[in-house]
């Protein structure tokens, strides 16, 4: 029995919440009026069926007043003429006439009372249906404002189910705009290091020749390091010496300046060479005089 109890309890509680949840106010107000303005016209209509019976009952009295009002002359006819026992019998039949008017004037009097609380009751629920219909509208407005409101406050907050609609949305498209400009650098990267000429090319290069080729420019890499640093170290002593003598070091001499040193009656004599890299740096060769020098051949002046 009170697993039973318990069961209707769930049962009604998720019922009311699912009703809460679909209930309109607006349209609960609506309703309301309705039933309102459906109450009040049938008060009415029973005002006008009162009204309806009380003047027939009045026409009931006043056709039986005439009755009456008719056998009392036949009477007084009836004992003018002699005729006592026709006066009897019409006053018989006034006096039942009589009674039934007596009855009428008192459904009458009831009637009468009833339309008059009929009327006023009717008018007084005519004055709580307006009032309920202008507090109605009010209500209605006023919800409707603040249904509104909170549906701008859930846009700007972004905790609307549509605004989470297009969140999720939004967030969608970004992550596959970054996930696509993440393959489009893979791609980038991939065919600038040469990964992807194979399969374009159609070639049938594997990762044997990629190592080798990748040795090879290494080879070169180092073989103009090597040049690179005999080049260096081959000017470094020439540079020490310019700056021991206090002079730079003179240009070697070419064949023009050759030339015009024997004109001169000059010549240069070369450098000697380096004697190793611990030797101290020699001195600038001087000029020879032309006489020291040995005389050439007679045949080589000729030629």
């Amino acid at each position: 029995m009170g697993v039973m109890k318990r069961v209707s309890l769930v049962f009604k509680a998720k019922a009311n919440k699912a009703l809460d949840k679909m209930e309109d106010p607006r349209e609960t107000l609506d309703y309301s009026y309705q039933r309102q303005l459906e109450l009040l016209t049938k008060v009415r209509r029973g005002v006008a069926d009162v009204a309806t019976s009380r003047k027939r009952v009045e026409l009931q009295m006043n056709q039986l007043q005439q009755q009456a009002n008719k056998l009392e002359d036949q009477a007084r006819k009836a004992l003018g003429m002699g005729r006592e026992d026709l006066a009897r019998a019409a006053l018989e039949r006034k006096a039942s006439a009589q009674a039934q008017l007596n009855d009428l004037q008192v459904q009458y009097a009831q009637l009468q009372a009833e339309e008059e609380k009929l009327t006023v009751a009717s008018q007084r629920l005519q004055a709580k249906v307006d009032a309920f219909r202008t507090r109605k509208e009010t209500i209605k407005a006023t919800y409707t404002a603040a249904e509104a409101q909170t549906r701008i406050n859930e846009a700007f907050t972004g905790i609307s189910e549509e605004m989470g609609d297009v969140g999720m949305a939004i967030q969608r498209a970004e992550d596959k705009t970054a996930q696509m400009q993440a393959r489009a650098g893979a791609i980038d990267e991939l065919m600038a290091s040469g990964a992807l000429d194979d399969a374009v090319g159609g070639s049938n290069r594997d990762d044997i020749q990629n190592e080798l080729d990748m040795m090879s420019a290494s080879s070169d890499v180092e073989r103009e390091l090597s040049r690179l640093k005999g080049e260096i170290t081959a000017g470094a002593p020439k540079q020490l010496e310019g700056g021991a003598n206090g002079n730079s070091q003179a240009a070697p001499p070419t064949s023009q300046s050759q030339g015009q040193g024997q004109g001169q009656g000059v010549q240069y004599a070369p450098p000697p060479p380096e004697q190793g890299q611990g030797a101290q740096p020699t001195q600038q060769a001087q000029p020879v005089p032309a006489s020291d020098l040995p005389a050439e051949p007679q045949d080589r002046e000729g030629s």
